[in-house]
C-alpha cells in the first residue's frame, strides 16, 4: 500500500508536469502556452483578472464553454477553450496588447485572428463560434467557371491550383493560413486535372485577385515555407483602407490608432477609389500610424453632424484622434501631392490640437480676416472659420465599460 507520503509527492509531480486545469479551461502561464496554441487547432482564451467583475462572471460560463468543447470535440489538438491570468502572466498579456479584462482572443494553428470575439457570453453562443471555427474555409471547384464566378464576386480572394491531394504540405500550409484569414479573404482551391493549365507540371500555384478587372498576383517564395506565405497572404487580404460599420467599429477603436475617415455617400462609387489610391500612392508608410477607412455618410450621420456637415458636404475627409476630429479643409485637393501627408503631419505634430486651443497660425488668421472682408465687401456675409473641433465621436463607439473593465492608456 503506497503511503501517504508518497501520494503528496506523487500528486505534486502530476502538478508540475500537466497543465492545471480548473473546470476543464486549461490555465496557461509561462511554462504552456506556446507549446498550447502551436498544437491545437483553435485555441479560445479568456485574458481575464480576478479582481474584475466581468471576468468573475464570466468564469463559471468559461468552464461550461470548456465541458462543451472538450466533449463536442474529443480528438487532441483539434479545440481548446484556455485562460490566462493577466494579473500573474504579465509578459503574456502584454505580448497580446491586452487592454481591458476579459479579453476574448482567437488563434488558429498558433497564430492569432485578428477577430476577437464579442457576442454574447453564453457558453452556447460560444461554442458555436468554436464550430464555427473549425469549418474548412476553403472552397473547392469543380471547373473553370467557378474561378471565373469567383473572380466577378469582386472579393479579395486567394486561388490555389494543386497537382495532388490535400495531404501535400504546401496545400496544408494554405488551409492553415485560411483558418487565419478567412474572415478577411475567401480561399478557392483547384487540385487536379481540372486546373492542370494554370500550373507547371508537377508544381502548385497560389495567386491573389482583388476584382475581375485585377490581374492576378502570383506569390513567388516558396509554398512548404508557412510563414513566408503568411506574411503574403496577409499583405494582401487585409487591405490598406477598410470600410468602418457598426459591426466592426469597436475592434478598430481598440486598435488605438487615430482615424483617417472618407466620408462619402453610398451612391458615390468614385471617392472612395480616389480616396484609395491617394493613399497607396503617398501613405503606406503610415499605416502603423493611423488606420484608414471609409465610411458611408448616411450611416455615420452622427460624427457629420458634429462637424457641421450633411449628406449635402459629402465626399469630405476627417481625422478622428479619440479626443477630437478635425476636418480636412477641401477634398477638391485630394489628389495635390503631399496635402494629406501634411494634414497628417499636423496631427502628429500637435498642430492641430495647438489649434483647439490657441486658435490659427498668424498666416492662417490673416487668410481667414482677408476672406471675411472679401465676403463683406462683397455684400454677402463674412465668412467665418470655426477653428474649435468637435470630440470624438468614434472613441463612444469603443469597448463598453459596461461590459470590460477598461485599462488606462494614452490617448494620442
Amino acid at each position: 500500500m503506497i503511503s501517504t507520503r508518497w501520494q503528496i509527492i506523487f500528486c505534486g509531480i502530476l502538478a508540475l508536469i500537466l497543465p492545471r486545469i480548473e473546470g476543464n479551461a486549461i490555465s496557461l502561464d509561462s511554462s504552456n502556452f506556446n507549446d498550447t496554441i502551436s498544437k491545437n487547432q483553435v485555441v479560445l482564451l479568456n485574458f481575464y483578472a480576478d479582481w474584475c467583475r466581468f471576468s468573475q462572471m464570466l468564469s463559471p460560463i468559461w468552464d461550461e464553454l470548456a465541458t462543451i468543447v472538450s466533449k463536442k470535440f474529443p480528438e487532441p489538438g483539434k479545440a481548446i477553450i484556455a485562460k490566462v491570468d493577466c494579473e500573474q502572466q504579465q509578459e503574456i498579456a502584454s505580448r497580446y496588447h491586452i487592454t481591458k479584462y476579459p479579453t476574448l482572443k482567437l488563434l488558429c494553428n498558433g497564430q492569432l485572428v485578428k477577430k476577437e470575439y464579442r457576442g454574447p457570453r453564453t457558453a452556447e453562443s460560444m461554442a458555436t463560434f468554436v464550430e464555427e471555427q473549425l469549418k474548412d474555409p476553403i472552397v473547392k471547384i469543380e471547373s473553370l467557371d467557378d474561378i471565373k464566378k469567383a473572380k466577378e464576386e469582386n472579393k479579395r480572394t486567394i486561388f490555389g491550383y494543386f497537382d495532388a491531394s490535400g495531404h501535400s504540405a504546401q496545400y496544408q500550409n494554405l488551409q492553415k493560413i485560411s483558418q487565419a484569414l478567412k474572415d478577411d479573404c475567401k480561399f478557392v482551391v483547384g487540385i487536379g486535372d481540372i486546373v492542370k493549365q494554370l500550373r507547371p507540371p508537377g508544381s502548385a500555384v497560389v495567386t491573389f485577385s482583388g476584382s475581375a478587372s485585377d490581374e492576378d498576383d502570383t506569390f513567388l517564395g516558396d509554398l512548404n515555407t508557412y510563414a513566408e506565405l503568411l506574411v503574403w497572404a496577409t499583405d494582401r487580404c487585409i487591405p490598406l483602407v477598410r470600410e468602418i460599420t457598426f459591426g466592426n467599429a469597436e475592434e478598430l477603436t481598440e486598435e488605438g490608432l487615430p482615424f483617417l475617415i472618407l466620408f462619402h455617400d453610398p451612391v458615390d462609387d468614385d471617392s472612395p477609389k480616389q480616396y484609395r489610391a491617394v493613399i497607396e500612392r503617398e501613405l503606406v508608410d503610415h499605416k502603423t500610424k493611423v488606420n484608414f477607412l471609409i465610411a458611408d455618410g448616411i450611416q455615420f450621420a452622427h460624427p457629420l453632424h458634429h462637424l457641421g456637415k450633411s449628406r449635402s458636404d459629402l465626399p469630405l475627409i476627417a481625422i478622428d484622434s479619440f479626443r477630437h476630429m478635425y476636418l480636412f479643409k477641401d477634398y477638391n485637393r485630394i489628389n495635390d501631392a503631399g496635402v494629406l501627408r501634411a494634414f497628417l503631419d499636423d496631427l502628429y505634430s500637435g498642430k492641430l490640437h495647438k489649434e483647439f486651443h490657441y486658435g490659427p497660425t498668424d498666416e492662417e488668421q490673416l487668410s481667414a480676416t482677408i476672406q471675411q472682408i472679401a465676403g463683406e465687401r462683397a455684400g454677402g456675409e463674412a465668412v467665418r472659420r470655426v477653428t474649435t473641433p468637435p470630440e470624438s465621436t468614434f472613441k463612444k463607439l469603443g469597448p463598453s465599460p459596461n461590459r470590460y473593465t477598461l485599462l488606462q492608456k494614452e490617448e494620442l
